[in-house]
This record gives C-alpha cells, sequence and structure tokens, in this order.
C-alpha cells in the first residue's frame, strides 16, 4: 500500500464546523492547526487546537468538535488542550476556548476522569498569567461547564445550554431557565451573551483587542478615537464610563448579574482601563453586585490593569433576606478585593458614598476625586441625623437638620480637610482629572509582605 500524501492526509479530514469557527476568529489565513492528525480509535479528535493572528497579536485557541463522538474529551483531546496551555503560557499569549460538547467519552472510564483532571490543572496554571476566554457555542455540560468557568471571561450564545447538572435529571427539574444562557448571565457565570457566531468573534476580538497578552505586558491600543463627549453630574454608570472612555471602546461585562452595578473594560488614552460604577441603579449594592465587583477588580489587578470606580451609592445590603443570605460575606470581600490590589486604583464620588459602599472602595484607593455637591456620610444622612441630633428633632425640622448635616459633617469639603478626599472636582474636569490621576500611578510598584497569596473571603 502507497504511503499516503500530506494533501491526502489533509483532504481526507472531515469537515468541521470547528474548524471553522477557529478560522473565523482569527486573521486571514494566519490560523496553524497543531495536532491536526491526532486521533482516537480511527477517528479524528473530538477538539481542534492551534494558534493564529487576532489584529496581529498570537492567540492560541481550541474548540470542540461535536461531530466527532458527540465532542467527547477523552485522553487524546486533553493531551492536545494541555500541549496548547503549555505553549500559550511559554509564549505570554491569550487562551480562547470554543466548546461544543455533550460531555466526556465514557468510553475511557478513569481515564476521562484523568482528562478532565489535566485541562483544568492546565487552565489553573495559566491563571493570572495569560488572558483565558471561553465561548460556550452550544452545549456545554458538567465538568466541562466547571473549566469553561474557569477562564476569565465566558461568552455564551443566547441558544446555547450551559450547567453542572442537566436540569432534566435533577431533583427540582421545575426550575425555569435552568442551564440556559439566560440563567448563566443572571447568575454571573457568563460575562457576555451574544446571538450567534459571528457576534462571539466581534466579542471575543474585542476584549483580546484591548487586554494584554500577558501579566508582564502592559496593555494598551489604537484602535479607538478619543472622546469629547460632555461630562456632567447628571451621567450614570454606562453613560458616564463611555462619556470618559475613548469612544467605542467599552465592552460591558456581566451586565444581568449584580444589577446596581457596572463592571466594563475599556480604554482612556489608548491605556486599557477598568471601569466600575456603583450607580446603574438606585439600590444598594447586594451580595451580588459586591461579588461582581470583586471578580473584576480581582481580574484587573492580575494583569496590572488600572481600576477607575464611579462610586454614587446608599451603602451595602439592608434587608433581613440579604443578611440571612450572607451578605456581610459579599461585602467583606470586596473591601479585601480592593485592599489587596496593587493597581493603580481612581475612586470618583459624583453624588453620594455613604457608609460600608464608600469604606470598602474609596479608603484604599490611590487618589480619591470627589464633585463639589457630593455627600460622604458614614450613614445615610437621615439616619446619621437620627443618631446625632435626635434630641433636637421636634416633627418639623427633619429636614432643615438633614441639610444641615449634608453641608457640613458630610460635605466633600469637610473629608477634603481630612485628607479623605484627595481633589474636588467640576464634572466638566472629569475626564483630564482622571487621565492625569492615572498618569501619576502608571508606574506604581507595592512591595507586599512575604505570602503565598490572600486568604479572600469566598
Amino acid at each position: 500500500m502507497a504511503r499516503k500524501t500530506l494533501a491526502e492526509m489533509e483532504q481526507a479530514l472531515p469537515e468541521s464546523k470547528a474548524r471553522e469557527r477557529l478560522i473565523s476568529l482569527f486573521d486571514e489565513d494566519s490560523f496553524v492547526e497543531t495536532g491536526k492528525f491526532v486521533g482516537s480509535g480511527g477517528e479524528t479528535s473530538s477538539v481542534i487546537t492551534g494558534y493564529g493572528l487576532i489584529d496581529g497579536a498570537t492567540v492560541y485557541a481550541f474548540s470542540q468538535d461535536i461531530s466527532v463522538k458527540s465532542g467527547a474529551v477523552n485522553s487524546t483531546a486533553a493531551k492536545k488542550l494541555v500541549k496548547l496551555y503549555d505553549m500559550a503560557v511559554k509564549n505570554g499569549s491569550p487562551v480562547v476556548g470554543i466548546y461544543d460538547s455533550k460531555g466526556g467519552d465514557i468510553a475511557e472510564g478513569a481515564a476521562m476522569l484523568d482528562a478532565y483532571a489535566y485541562i483544568a490543572e492546565a487552565s489553573a496554571k495559566l491563571s493570572g498569567v495569560v488572558p483565558q476566554i471561553s465561548y460556550v457555542a452550544g452545549l456545554c455540560a458538567g465538568t466541562a461547564a466547571m473549566i469553561a468557568c474557569m477562564a476569565d471571561f465566558v461568552v455564551i450564545n443566547e441558544k446555547s445550554e450551559f450547567f453542572m447538572t442537566a436540569p432534566f435529571v435533577s431533583a427540582d427539574d421545575t426550575l425555569e431557565g435552568a442551564g440556559t444562557a439566560a440563567n448563566a448571565a443572571k447568575s454571573g457565570t457568563a460575562a457576555i451573551v451574544v446571538k450567534d457566531d459571528d457576534k462571539a468573534v466581534e466579542a471575543v476580538k474585542k476584549l483580546i483587542r484591548i487586554l494584554p497578552s500577558n501579566n508582564l505586558e502592559l496593555s494598551g491600543n489604537d484602535y479607538y478615537a478619543e472622546n469629547d463627549a460632555d461630562i456632567t453630574s447628571a451621567l450614570k454608570a454606562g453613560d458616564m464610563v463611555n462619556a470618559v472612555a475613548d469612544k467605542g471602546s467599552v465592552t460591558e461585562l456581566y451586565k444581568d448579574f449584580g444589577t446596581a452595578a457596572y463592571t466594563a473594560i475599556g480604554s482612556m488614552s489608548w491605556k486599557t482601563v477598568g471601569f466600575v460604577a456603583t450607580d446603574k441603579t438606585d439600590d444598594k449594592l447586594s451580595a451580588a453586585d459586591c461579588a461582581k465587583i470583586a471578580r473584576f477588580v480581582s481580574f484587573c489587578d492580575a494583569f496590572s490593569i488600572p481600576v477607575v470606580t464611579v462610586l454614587d451609592s446608599a451603602g451595602i445590603g439592608g434587608t433581613q433576606a440579604s443578611e440571612l443570605s450572607g451578605a456581610v460575606r459579599d461585602a467583606a470581600k470586596l473591601a479585601q478585593i480592593y485592599s489587596a490590589a496593587t493597581t493603580a486604583k481612581i475612586t470618583l464620588v459624583t453624588e453620594k458614598a455613604y457608609g460600608s459602599a464608600y469604606c470598602a472602595i474609596a479608603p484604599a484607593s490611590d487618589l480619591v476625586l470627589a464633585y463639589e455637591d457630593s455627600v460622604i456620610s458614614a450613614a445615610d444622612p437621615k439616619a446619621a441625623v437620627i443618631f446625632l441630633k435626635g434630641d433636637q428633632l421636634n416633627g418639623t425640622n427633619e429636614a432643615a437638620l438633614i441639610e444641615e448635616y449634608k453641608e457640613n459633617e458630610a460635605s466633600v469639603f469637610t473629608l477634603a480637610g481630612t485628607g479623605s478626599v484627595d481633589r474636588v472636582i467640576d464634572p466638566a474636569d472629569t475626564r483630564a482629572a482622571i487621565l492625569s490621576s492615572l498618569d501619576t500611578f502608571e508606574g506604581k510598584r507595592v512591595h507586599s509582605p512575604q505570602r503565598k497569596h490572600i486568604n479572600f473571603v469566598y
């Protein structure tokens, strides 16, 4: 029998949606497939791996092939993935994983369990070293869902299924929405929901453009224009961030989770910035809001991305239900993450900063900016007046006493006088003030006590 040529071997490979997804992700003609002929049991591998360029930057990627044994994960697939992760960490380049599989190859038994373990270990070793993005394009279940969620960001197709235990076999299978993309967004496991593969490619590429390739590289780009939008104190959350950041650079993350808080990645003067705003709604920050912000700030810190926080909040929690659910744990997590983060942290108080919301964020910042009409208080001004001046209340003077408290004890100028506020600025000067602050702390260096890692509250 004549030996097959390379052309014949390549021609024998079946058409694959997984390969098409990878090719569409990379710059034209830049995708290089690795392990192309690796297979098991006479079939090609259930995962396609390779690398290429996204806007000229090297990126490693894999795509599960549901047409091969339903995308079953086995020892062969694990070998390819671990090698891909190894190449990515050696070269300091991001990893994009595209998930579309019905699960592990049960026929392999214990070897299949080891395969998942090897993949999880390889992904964990990359965490905080190079950015990892998962795209859930179809079915992603069980241990595969766990590994996909270990990435920095999960992008999910709105028609996909994403779960640890199949809703139809769980004991409480009457719960509506379990395993759906909508639920993944509401529970905080998915950062971005997209309509189809094309939108997923757009979302992933935009993240890759703006993120650093690794934790030793400063991030920046020249894709976006400087902003000339007018900034007023009336702007809230996303409107404020989009007015401050470079035009078109902002990508909101975790939109449907922790809905009082806003988190986004973008750029200012072409340098990557993480944005947090606490005034997406008028609600106090919930446990979900605290967890969302903490997770995002932790990511930014891992890659030395400066964090700009727009602080406008009446506090954290406040209901019996939140206390029963352990909201204090997530509030502690928020304070701990801000305090531990060594990346540059700039906080802008735009209207109000009360109690625990202020204490968790502002004191841990490198610089605190504030609008002149903002109010900073240890408690809600009404509660503070009742506590401090209760003996003066006569049923008709409460409003006047509250205003007096705001103008004196809770005035931004009072806080500036104690050094708690570094600069009082006019809203029109917001962008210039933030840029100046970021430039000042561009070379920030912090020497932390010697330890393995902080015992974060989770």
